[in-house]
């Protein structure tokens, strides 16, 4: 059985200070195993990977945004940062090309070990200026409710609307049935944002990627002009913007190792 797959969810955003202002949007996001790069697309006329296509995965849009084996990439990062262990597998959700266009705000690297267990996460963080920067954090034991949280200073430029001096607290559901991925942002201790994404898991085909393709057509595109429309209206909400600083913009295919603890769920 085939463990790249498709869920269709949602995407919410809470901001709680200095306003309160909060977004919801409807989207569907590809779970790639990166084993599968070779076969996954075979039945899916309108799917190509490394190629153009109504839509497609590219490896240069992730990793070092060359066309190179995307899973040593992920390999050589944990390996930088101190988790060498013995990862069999690497599953990476994300965003595909629609009609030749994505933006992934958020990569998400599931890494695995030859018995399925959750070993490491690689969270690719992207801003708007052409930056990214990875988090990559060790997957600790999961809680009563199979929860995986981690925690990890913020080290990237992302949003002019928030600042660096944060924490960032994850919650995490390994891709299954249901997938979710929860983000607390921190300030001086108190709580600043939270964004999530939770979806339903379906079968990577032709059936289930047109059904998703003609009810969200616009599922790429509209996240960055989700990200421009919902910046107007904090801009017009009163909320300052904080300075971009280039101190920590991180372009590829530097690493930085920005983990300070992992946390399990009691």
């Amino acid at each position: 059985m085939r463990k790249s797959a498709l869920y269709n969810g949602t995407v919410s955003h809470r901001r709680l200070q200095p306003v309160g202002h909060s977004l919801n949007y409807k989207i569907f996001y590809l779970l790639i195993d990166l084993d599968e790069l070779g076969e996954i697309s075979e039945h899916i006329p309108f799917f190509s990977i490394n190629r153009r296509n109504l839509v497609s995965f590219s490896e240069k849009d992730f990793g070092a945004r060359s066309p190179a084996d995307l899973k040593a990439y992920v390999l050589d990062s944990l390996l930088q940062n101190g988790l060498d262990g013995a990862v069999a597998s690497v599953r990476l959700l994300c965003i595909p090309r629609i009609f030749g266009y994505s933006f992934n705000p958020l990569s998400t690297y599931y890494c695995f070990d030859k018995d399925e267990n959750l070993v490491a996460l690689v969270y690719a963080v992207s801003n708007t200026f052409g930056e990214r920067h990875s988090y990559v954090l060790p997957a600790c034991t999961a809680g009563r409710n199979g929860l995986i949280r981690q925690t990890c200073r913020k080290e990237f430029y992302v949003s002019p609307f928030l600042p660096m001096n944060c924490r960032y607290d994850f919650s995490v559901l390994p891709p299954g049935e249901t997938i979710a991925l929860s983000i607390r942002q921190f300030t001086e201790e108190q709580p600043i944002l939270n964004a999530s994404f939770v979806g339903d898991r379906a079968p990577l085909d032709r059936r289930h990627l047109a059904a998703a393709l003609v009810r969200l057509p616009f599922n790429s595109l509209k996240v960055i002009a989700g990200i421009h429309w919902e910046a107007l209206k904090l801009f017009l909400k009163g909320v300052k913007l904080v300075k971009r600083s280039t101190e920590n913009a991180i372009r590829l295919p530097e690493v930085n190792p920005p983990l300070i603890e992992k946390t399990q769920e009691k």
